[in-house]
């Protein structure tokens, strides 16, 4: 085994990047490789892995899968990533478009600051009440190409993120395939903070791009927001939400951050 890889992150997000476009990892060995790969201390360690691919729709496509083995429809801190890995290692464009599972991606790639264009929301849900532990949430729901679940609180900093992730990420409402959970907080102007119970990660990350689309979209239609939504992550860092207005029902957006190579090398034993 001799398998190249590019280490990536994105707003605290990491992933394991690997072309894949001439069949390095077979399929069927895919998920158990992800899961021996994400490990921590006995392997490269990450959130993700993304398998870059060859397409007929796209200059390219991802095949992604959480750390867990569990394959996601989109990522959009990963989306950031692999067009970034896509033009520097040149078979991408600066302005191009990825296939998955979500559909069609379009990104912008300016140096480590990568714009993308998710999929059109859709599910968009308001006000379900989730109950466990004795205690009612209000809790709205959209998918930006994956599932996302949205509490508002006062302040996200004193909330249990583990237990209220995991319970609504596991209740019936969400069943069966189950939901990322965000818990966000309003803060002045365009500006909110968001802490993300990552299904597949099974724990709080320090940023998901598809969640702070979702926890804007979802602010700015209860607090009547303006577009950018500038979003604090875990990590620290500030992903910026651009919302459009599209062509009737839900509206265009778009997820812009900084991207960061970590490192390179090659997998040689599992």
């Amino acid at each position: 085994m001799n398998i190249p890889f590019t280490k990536m992150s994105g707003s605290g997000n990491d992933f394991v990047i690997v072309d894949n476009r001439e069949g390095v990892v077979a399929d069927d060995i895919k998920r158990d490789f992800v899961k021996k790969v994400c490990t921590p201390k006995s392997s490269v360690g990450a959130d993700g892995v993304i398998f870059v691919e060859n397409s007929d729709k796209a200059d390219y496509k991802w095949d992604f899968y959480n750390n867990d083995g569990s394959s996601a429809e989109m990522c959009g801190n990963g989306g950031r990533c692999v067009a970034r890995y896509a033009v520097e290692k040149g078979f991408a464009p600066e302005k191009h478009s990825f296939d998955t599972v979500a559909g069609i991606i379009s990104a912008e790639v300016d140096g480590p600051m990568v714009k993308v264009k998710l999929t059109a929301p859709f599910d968009r849900k308001n006000g379900l009440q989730v109950g466990f532990n004795g205690q009612e949430y209000k809790v709205d729901s959209i998918n930006t190409g994956v599932p996302h679940a949205i509490v508002f609180f006062d302040n996200v900093e004193e909330e249990d993120v583990k237990t209220i992730g995991h319970n609504i990420r596991f209740h019936d409402v969400f069943a069966p395939a189950g939901t990322n959970v965000n818990l966000v907080q309003k803060k002045e102007g365009s500006a909110l903070k968001v802490r993300t119970y990552e299904r597949g990660v099974e724990d709080e990350t320090l940023a998901c791009g598809t969640g702070c689309v979702a926890s804007a979209l979802m602010a700015a239609a209860r607090f009547e927001i303006q577009s950018p939504v500038a979003v604090e992550t875990r990590g620290g860092e500030i992903l910026k939400v651009h919302i459009e207005n599209g062509n009737g029902g839900e509206p265009d957006v778009y997820l812009e951050g900084l991207t960061k190579i970590t490192f390179e090398g090659h997998i040689v034993e599992l």
